[in-house]
């Protein structure tokens, strides 16, 4: 149920323009080379995060929410994807925590959090809210570099065949409520 309200959600969020939300607009300081990014391209973004090997956690998370097949699709989508040393960097078991079955939704909620739609480069950004897939919105900084919350874009548009990745260093979590 919830798989299927996510892709309803991304299908209806993907159909519509992304003109009025705020978006970043990021230096090049840490982006891929051309060639990387022509590249990846040609590949989805789980093909390229799982090719980029820093994002085994990442992938891990994907497969144990069962959002592999969803962010494998047409999309576009833009992905704040933390690293694997973002995710070493929670709370002692907290992952171990999140990945079992019965915390599924959280999961869910938590990688639908680093989500928004539509393909989102960085020469597009601007500093304000984003509404993410999850619901809640992202705040993107430009005083002090690129900043999605309190997460650090240290790597920006890393192309895919349906979306972008912006590399980010911290695991963003949506507020509770």
């Amino acid at each position: 149920m919830i798989r299927n309200l996510f892709t309803l959600s991304l299908a209806v969020a993907s159909a519509t323009t992304l003109v009025a939300a705020p978006m970043v607009n990021a230096s090049s300081q840490g982006a891929t080379s051309e060639s990387v990014k022509t590249a990846a391209a040609s590949r989805t973004i789980v093909d390229v995060a799982a090719e980029a090997g820093s994002f085994t956690t990442l992938i891990q998370a994907l497969e144990a929410a069962d959002l592999v097949e969803v962010l494998s699709g047409e999309g576009p989508f833009t992905v704040f994807a933390p690293t694997d040393e973002a995710f070493a960097a929670l709370p002692e078991g907290t992952l171990e925590e999140l990945l079992l079955p019965e915390n599924r939704e959280r999961l869910i909620q938590i990688l639908t959090y680093h989500v928004v739609p539509g393909k989102v480069l960085s020469t597009s950004l601007e500093a304000g809210e984003v509404v993410t897939v999850e619901g809640s919105p992202v705040e993107i900084s430009l005083a002090d570099g690129v900043k999605v919350n309190d997460a650090n874009v240290v790597t920006a548009d890393i192309e895919a065949s349906n979306g972008v990745i912006h590399v980010i260093d911290k695991v963003i979590l949506p507020p509770q409520g």
